[in-house]
């Protein structure tokens, strides 16, 4: 498979798909910090900063996983919630990039706020977006510690596959993201309250992936989720924060997916397109 990321921040899906063997296309990042993170643990992919001015229309037909968390501060409830009128509303740029590139899948991730913004209209706007470019779209409920995390951290993830590549459905082989557990209504109804979360505290046997051992968390909370290896990105991602940084390290930990939920997604993703 053949991946590329959107909002890239310090490369939470590009680590996941490493895990999953993948070889990452390009990043999209707009600051500098995390550009220069990406750059120091991805410097065979293709760079690049502000979304809005980026035209991706060179990678039609080259990207098979196209991935983005787009910003989340519209919709946080730590924030104003400000949502469409807010600046950083750019879902609109990202399905411009998925226009442009046509992948076959697509995977987003924002906050559970997203779902309580103004009655879920940013959330169904998402489905509904998807689903007008071609894509069958599964929107999930996944929290950090379906996949051993000591904390909970639930995240929305939009999981979409072009109607037109090959398969039937998306739900196909989606099921039990996490551990062998149902994870999506089948129904088909965009009822993310509905899915169920994995119980915080229970961990699974070390992954092994793309030749890299996957972190999993083991001494929570004597270490600094900075510092530490309990942020689930290897130490790897450490080992660059140096102390005039470590604002800017918070801050991109922060805004960071948790990798391990998204190394699922992509093994998910691999079994559906090994049934087709």
């Amino acid at each position: 498979m053949y991946p590329a990321s959107l909002f890239s921040g310090i490369g939470g899906f590009d680590l996941a798909a490493e895990w999953a063997g993948w070889t990452n296309a390009f990043n999209c990042e707009i600051d500098p910090f995390c550009r220069r993170v990406l750059q120091y643990h991805f410097p065979d992919a293709k760079q690049y900063t502000d979304i809005r001015a980026t035209d991706f229309s060179l990678w039609a037909g080259r990207v098979d996983v196209l991935t983005g968390g787009f910003p989340c501060q519209p919709f946080s409830v730590a924030g104003k919630r400000r949502g469409t009128e807010d600046e950083r509303h750019l879902w609109p740029e990202m399905l411009r990039a998925i226009r442009e590139i046509s992948p076959r899948w697509v995977v987003g991730e924002n906050v559970r706020g997203i779902l309580s913004w103004n009655d879920g209209m940013v959330f169904e706007q998402v489905c509904a977006d998807l689903e007008a470019e071609g894509y069958e779209v599964q929107p999930f409920v996944l929290p950090a510690c379906g996949v051993g995390a000591p904390h909970r951290r639930d995240r929305v993830w939009f999981v979409a596959h072009r109607t037109n590549a090959g398969s039937e459905t998306v739900r196909e082989g989606a099921d039990g993201l996490l551990s062998g557990r149902t994870v999506a209504d089948t129904d088909g109804e965009r009822r993310p309250e509905l899915h169920a979360a994995a119980k915080s505290g229970e961990t699974n046997e070390r992954d092994y992936a793309g030749g890299y051992e996957i972190p999993h968390w083991e001494r929570f909370p004597t270490e600094s989720p900075v510092c530490g290896g309990d942020d689930g990105f290897s130490a790897r991602l450490d080992g660059i924060t140096v102390p005039r940084w470590r604002a800017e390290s918070i801050k991109a930990y922060g805004n960071a997916i948790v990798p391990q939920v998204a190394c699922r997604i992509f093994k998910a993703i691999d079994e559906c397109e090994r049934c087709y």
